[in-house]
């Protein structure tokens, strides 16, 4: 009897293996490459002409009223680095297509400073694959869209110069997670930029967050956002932002075979992906969560093998009274 529990043992330990194995090797489909600098834009010598002034913190102009070249420089926020610009998702523009064509005469025109921004539907409008109206109708729920009237806006979280957005993948996910966080900490970890929209006291992020038990390892595998909006299964990223008090604190919602993490940050992680039957395998980042890494053949075998030793050990019962009668008789 020893050596049979002992089978079962090592026939379990065997296949949950093989399990993991076949999940661990399922290859990812549609690996995003990398954007890089090397980009070259059709318009590349058009927006060269901004570039030479607002592509850097100093720059120069000659100053034809007094005769001398002049250096200057230039305000934080008119910089966009020329870098930073053609790895974003608007690299292939030109500067003109969002600001006015006046911009090309130097001096700038006094007035072009009160140039109306466009806004994302301006552009995004109609759009479906990522939903934008969808978004914009959920953001005017967040807490954000209240300090519209302060100065808040689309651009403050995603600055049209510099903003990438990437399909997440295995290879890609911690970074993808940690730029989705720096948006965030933007602001919210840095109280110059926090006081422009807010007259709150300073907030140390660390020991807002202390109460979350290894909050470093939380912070590396979940954005922001996973805690603090409302999920939409149907939007690609949640832009409803909760209050501070309807923020996520309870470990099952993540930690669980139904994940709500599934419905956001691991979306791309599509059910064929995960058809060999680990049940939120994706979430365990090198360590094991209970309940959360559950498989749905191995329930299913563990439930077999513990009938059949019923049934064993039902057999075995049976023929031991049978026995003892015949011996009786």
């Amino acid at each position: 009897m020893k050596l049979y529990f002992r089978g079962i043992f090592i026939l379990l330990f065997l296949v949950s293996i093989s399990a993991k194995a076949a999940y661990m090797s399922v290859s990812q489909a549609d690996t995003v490459l990398a954007d890089t600098a090397a980009f070259v834009s059709p318009y590349d010598e058009d927006n060269q002409r901004c570039f030479t002034c607002h592509g850097q913190p100093r720059y120069e102009y000659t100053n034809e009223t007094l005769g001398k070249k002049v250096r200057s420089l230039m305000a934080e926020s008119r910089i966009v680095r020329k870098d930073e610009f053609y790895r974003s998702n608007h690299k292939s523009f030109s500067c003109t297509d969002c600001h006015s064509a006046e911009y090309v005469n130097f001096p700038h025109a006094g007035e072009l400073r009160m140039e109306a921004k466009l806004s994302c539907l301006d552009c995004h409008g109609g759009d479906e694959t990522y939903h934008f109206d969808a978004i914009a109708e959920e953001y005017k729920q967040s807490a954000h869209f209240k300090l519209e009237e302060e100065g808040f806006s689309c651009y403050s979280c995603h600055d049209p110069h510099t903003y990438r957005i990437s399909k997440r993948t295995r290879e890609n996910f911690k970074e993808a997670i940690s730029y989705d966080n720096a948006i965030c900490l933007n602001c919210h970890a840095d109280f110059n930029r926090f006081q422009l929209l807010s007259d709150r006291e300073e907030i140390n992020i660390i020991k807002q967050h202390e109460w979350l038990p290894n909050q470093s390892a939380h912070m590396a595998g979940v954005r922001c956002i996973e805690c603090h909006t409302q999920i939409n299964e149907n939007l690609p990223v949640a832009h409803l932002i909760k209050p501070k008090a309807e923020a996520v604190k309870r470990c099952n919602e993540c930690h669980s075979q139904n994940s709500m993490l599934m419905a956001s940050l691991y979306k791309f992680e599509s059910k064929e992906q995960r058809k060999d039957g680990f049940f939120n395998g994706i979430i365990l980042n090198q360590s094991y969560v209970i309940g959360a890494n559950r498989n749905e053949y191995l329930n299913l075998l563990s439930l077999l093998i513990f009938a059949g030793m019923l049934a064993v050990i039902g057999i075995h019962v049976y023929f031991r009274i049978r026995n003892g009668k015949n011996i009786k008789h």
